[in-house]
């Protein structure tokens, strides 16, 4: 009997010890593409992949077929269509192999295939951006990505946050830092009637469903116009950006921690042979380090304390430490690396180097902010308390000469029924890079634009 099967399908079957199903599979028919293909002249060996799952089938054609010569010339990159005897092989490197009756040539692959080699470099995958899913490491990111992305939803929904889609078209700065990218048609008349920007942020917009559905997120494209050059920045990249009512900056720290170890459990558990493959071929640490952050207790710390510990420690560091600055990342893993060892929440932070929108402390020289610090990468998801006082996000606004026109009505959202609120943004690029060990924030992005690149 013949069956349909994807390679996800006979990975399942063979491995979930004695299926019914497995011993029904006599031939199957299989869809794909080949990412190698050799033989010795009396047998020869493909490794197919259909895209459903990230190990490839091995599938043996043997010189009895007429067509071995044939399939022996069928190049990397080329689809096929496939028929053969599904054979168990427990004692093999794979759980099972296809043994070929019949191969049929769906889309043939030319000479000029760039990924026959089996190593290019990070530089030479990003020209081909079309092509580098099909290579192991960016075909394990990418489903990663997809995986990861499911656990965000899956852990805001099963709380019951509403998924809220905010808008990439803004009249409005939410940063109040500019580096935006402005959006214009060529003619003179703007065409929102106004000047309009592409969003860096949903929060601002996120924050009015919050104080109606109470707890809300919103996960999309952010922009951001800083000419940078660095591994960590992308001028497109993705935010995570959820909003809790009724809530101060330790229910706000308390959500941070829950959502990051829920995330590594997920993909620990839905990504196994991807995280086994960046364990393996990218950073030797990965799964030690994030399940190591899993199970550690999210310390805190004040900022204040922070410099005071970094000013004492007797290290040399590339920027000297002061009260008011804004940490470096050599600072940021040394407080969590060499201090607390694992997970801490850097609180309280200096108002003239945070947002506007943070709710002022007491002191009247910090605001309710925090920053997550995780080993290997420094800092991690930064979130606040929002200044829900109409005088005091007013007098805050005024100090930083803020357009309050256009921000008029967030303002208003503080004299119409406010309420204590808080929120975070996770980098979701960044998230990826530091589950993964991947340096470089283009290699987790399918189409990077980044400062003087948008290829396709």
């Amino acid at each position: 009997m013949l069956t349909f099967m994807t390679i996800r399908e006979l990975y399942e079957i063979t491995v979930n010890a004695d299926t019914i199903e497995k011993d029904q599979i006599e031939y199957v028919q299989l869809e794909g593409w080949i990412r190698t293909n050799r033989n010795n002249g009396s047998v020869g060996f493909i490794e197919l992949n259909d895209g459903t799952y990230f190990k490839n089938a091995q599938l043996v054609y043997t010189k009895d077929l007429a067509e071995f010569a044939t399939y022996a010339k069928y190049s990397t990159g080329s689809a096929i269509l496939a028929i053969g005897k599904y054979k168990v092989t427990p004692n093999a490197k794979q759980p099972f192999e296809i043994e070929i009756t019949k191969i049929d040539l769906e889309g043939d692959c030319d000479n000029t295939y760039p990924l026959q080699k089996k190593r290019h470099s990070f530089e030479y995958m990003r020209e081909i951006p079309h092509l580098r899913p099909r290579a192991n490491t960016f075909n394990a990111i990418f489903r990663l990505r997809s995986i990861l992305s499911m656990a965000i939803h899956e852990f805001f929904q099963d709380q019951g946050f509403v998924y809220v889609h905010t808008p990439i078209v803004t009249g409005n700065d939410g940063e109040g830092a500019g580096e935006l990218f402005k959006i214009s048609t060529g003619k003179k008349e703007e065409f929102f009637g106004k000047e309009t920007y592409l969003t860096c942020t949903g929060q601002l917009h996120v924050e009015a469903f919050a104080l109606a559905f109470r707890d809300v997120y919103t996960f999309g494209p952010a922009f951001r116009a800083e000419n940078s050059h660095t591994p960590y920045h992308a001028a497109e990249f993705w935010m995570v950006e959820p909003e809790i009512a009724f809530a101060n900056l330790e229910d706000d720290m308390n959500l941070i921690e829950d959502m990051i170890k829920y995330c590594i459990d997920y993909v620990l558990e839905n990504a196994k042979c991807e995280m086994e493959f960046f364990n393996n071929m990218i950073d030797k640490t990965c799964i030690e380090r994030i399940t190591k952050v899993r199970d550690s207790e999210f310390k805190r710390m004040t900022y204040t304390e922070a410099v005071e510990i970094l000013q004492n420690s007797g290290v040399k560091f590339e920027r000297d430490v002061y009260w008011g600055m804004d940490f470096d990342k050599e600072h940021e893993k040394y407080i969590c690396e060499q201090v607390v060892n694992g997970p801490v929440f850097l609180t309280d932070y200096p108002k003239d180097i945070k947002a506007f929108y943070m709710r002022l402390n007491d002191d009247g020289k910090t605001v309710a902010a925090c920053d997550l610090l995780v080993p290997g990468v420094g800092e991690l998801v930064g979130g606040s308390q929002r200044e829900e006082r109409y005088d005091y996000l007013d007098k805050r606004m005024d100090e930083l000469n803020m357009n309050k026109e256009t921000l008029q009505w967030y303002l208003d959202l503080r004299k119409y029924g406010g309420c204590q609120h808080a929120g975070f943004g996770l980098g979701f690029d960044r998230f990826l890079m530091y589950l993964t060990g991947v340096n470089n924030i283009r290699d987790t992005e399918p189409y990077p634009r980044t400062t003087n690149n948008c290829i396709f």
